[in-house]
């Protein structure tokens, strides 16, 4: 796959969130499983870095298709990521295609037990806690475990037999305050489990079972007046307190759960599946499918279900998991139904359905054509939605009107099409039939004018047309394409500039449209465009008339004289400057003599 190809199909679809994403080939075979804090930005490297090794190049090329699936937090991706290697052993992956595993916190099944980090589960009666995403993560944890608890690291066969006869003598740990010397006897077994069933309860997140035992033992020794041992219980009480866990990815007590996401478009539907086992999550899938009729999505989810569960890759036959939903479905076999409304399995519901709507955005993406991908296109589409019109407005025409006290009046027309200004399309109007300021006479005006010439010029008429004004500007406009046969065959709204209100014909409650909608900021640059079109071209035209109106104003001095002193003077201005002969070369001794007698009075006065 070319970076060109990346960018085309993948680059937008894929979240910018935490997850696994898997590189297939032409044969659907995986490449590569990878994971990444951010999908879009890891993801994105491979074909926008220049400095790839020559196995990664090899790959890349090799790649035809990309999914992924998001998850809550980068541990997670961990987590996931090794599940799915284990699995499909990728050809390309090599960090974790051996035995290597991450790490547990192990509770020896002995006397005394050890508590300690371990890469191998071995099935002897110990209790193994994890997995967790990184061993600084584990030291951690046992860092607070032996200042919390003080355990035994030595490898001493600590029978009460030879406890009693003595065999053994302490250690420097017992001298560092970081074992209790079990194997002479100064703690006893029960003693010493009490503290291991507290280590096992904050293992389990359990914190406010560890930090009342805790407050008890503070309570007990400062009740014996033993201050200096209360006191050591007070800072373990505030280094627990200031622990934050390190939780892999939702509640560890959450076993045996099977999650299904799902989402749907018109023709197919999408159903995620995550699968949850010691609280994190052990294998993911998203299935397509496609509707071969209008299928229920409950008829979808459970033909999903089935499928997933008694496919080849099921591993759920000898099991009988919880099952959790976004709604209810019957599923023909044994199981537990959760339709969760709160709490962690929830989040998880959340999750599963996340990946279900970004799958279903990819295909949707995947079936539009290049025209559809557009920004404007989607523009285009929202206003022809929110305006609830018949077709795409891919020619709209907007106008508005400019005069000061009814003098110079003009009208702008600015055009767009395919939602970008055409300014070569833009025209303006200086109005012939209206006296006085009136605007709603004016738009009458411009509106028939600019269509009776298009239909006459056999031009293509707009799509939508938008007058800058309410209910007036909207009426008057609607008399013209009456009288053009047009009313009805073109739609035709108003905004109000207050409220930024649109009006329709032949309706008196306006809509509003949301302030950070794309096509009402659309319609506001068009109305935007078309008032700094007409406002420049007024501003002109008053400027022009003042000029032509101080020179024809001079007794003696027509229209021809002032145009041919204008044009080579470039403005009143610089002909004030002009000598007598200057202006004598141009239009003779007996005008400039009147010309400057004009300026010489004019400065007097």
């Amino acid at each position: 796959m070319t970076a060109e190809e990346f960018r085309e199909q993948y680059q937008q679809s894929i979240p910018n969130e935490p997850g696994v994403y898997r590189y297939f080939n032409d044969n659907n075979e995986i490449l590569y499983i990878g994971k990444a804090k951010n999908l879009r930005k890891r993801v994105s490297s491979y074909f926008n870095n220049g400095d790839l090794s020559y196995r990664i190049l090899v790959m890349v090329r090799s790649i035809a298709k990309i999914e992924f699936t998001i998850v809550s937090t980068e541990q997670d991706a961990f987590l996931l990521e090794n599940s799915l290697i284990k699995q499909y052993q990728p050809r390309y992956n090599i960090n974790l295609k051996d035995d290597k595993t991450y790490p547990y916190i192990v509770i020896k099944n002995e006397p005394f037990p050890r508590v300690f980090l371990t890469r191998n589960v071995i099935k002897d009666g110990s209790q193994y806690i994890g997995p967790f995403t990184s061993v600084n993560s584990v030291r951690e944890v046992l860092n607070l475990l032996s200042m919390l608890f003080p355990i035994r690291t030595c490898t001493l066969s600590l029978t009460r037999k030879n406890i009693q006869a003595g065999k053994f003598k302490v250690c420097l740990e017992y001298h560092m305050k970081r074992c209790l010397a079990p194997c002479v006897g100064y703690i006893t077994e029960e003693e010493y489990n009490e503290n291991i069933t507290e280590i096992k309860n904050l293992l389990k997140s359990d914190f406010g079972s560890v930090m009342r035992f805790l407050k008890r033992k503070m309570n007990e020794f400062a009740e014996q007046l033993d201050f200096e041992t209360a006191n050591t219980f007070k800072e373990k009480i505030e280094a627990l307190d200031a622990w934050q866990s390190k939780s892999t990815i939702v509640n560890p007590r959450l076993h045996n759960i099977d999650v299904y996401g799902y989402s749907e478009a018109k023709n197919f539907a999408f159903v995620s599946f995550l699968k949850i086992g010691n609280g994190t999550i052990v294998r993911a899938k998203t299935l397509e499918v496609k509707k071969q009729l209008d299928e229920a999505p409950e008829e979808i989810l459970q033909r999903a279900i089935v499928e997933i569960s008694f496919g080849e890759e099921s591993e759920m036959q000898a099991e009988n998991p919880e099952i959790i939903l976004p709604f209810e479905v019957e599923i023909p076999f044994a199981h537990t139904l959760v339709i969760p409304q709160a709490g962690d399995k929830k989040k998880l519901l959340d999750l599963a359905t996340r990946n279900a709507l970004y799958a279903k955005e990819d295909k949707v993406k995947s079936l539009m054509t290049s025209e559809e991908k557009n920004p404007s296109f989607r523009i285009m589409r929202t206003l022809k939605d929110d305006l609830k019109l018949k077709e795409l407005p891919r020619h709209i025409e907007c106008f508005d009107n400019s005069n000061i006290m009814g003098t110079n009046a003009v009208s702008a027309c600015v055009v767009f099409k395919d939602a970008k200004p055409s300014k070569k399309d833009y025209r303006i109007f200086n109005v012939k039939t209206v006296v006085g300021p009136n605007d709603f006479a004016t738009m009458e005006e411009v509106i028939y004018r600019r269509y009776k010439r298009m239909i006459e010029e056999e031009q293509t008429l707009p799509q939508l047309i938008i007058v800058d004004g309410g209910k007036g500007q909207l009426s008057s406009a609607i008399i013209s394409l009456e009288k053009l046969g047009l009313y009805g065959k073109i739609p035709i709204v108003g905004i109000a500039k207050n409220l930024e209100e649109i009006y329709f014909p032949e309706d008196s409650i306006p809509l509003h449209i949301n302030k950070k909608s794309e096509s009402l900021k659309l319609i506001q640059r068009m109305r935007d465009e078309a008032h700094r079109f007409g406002i420049t071209h007024h501003r002109d035209k008053r400027s022009k008339n003042f000029t032509v109106t101080e020179l024809e104003g001079i007794k003696g001095i027509g229209e021809k004289t002032t145009n041919l002193l204008l044009s080579h003077f470039g403005s009143v201005a610089q002909l004030k400057k002009a000598t007598l002969q200057e202006i004598a070369t141009l239009v003779g001794n007996a005008k400039a003599a009147v010309v400057m007698k004009y300026f010489e009075q004019e400065q007097l006065n």
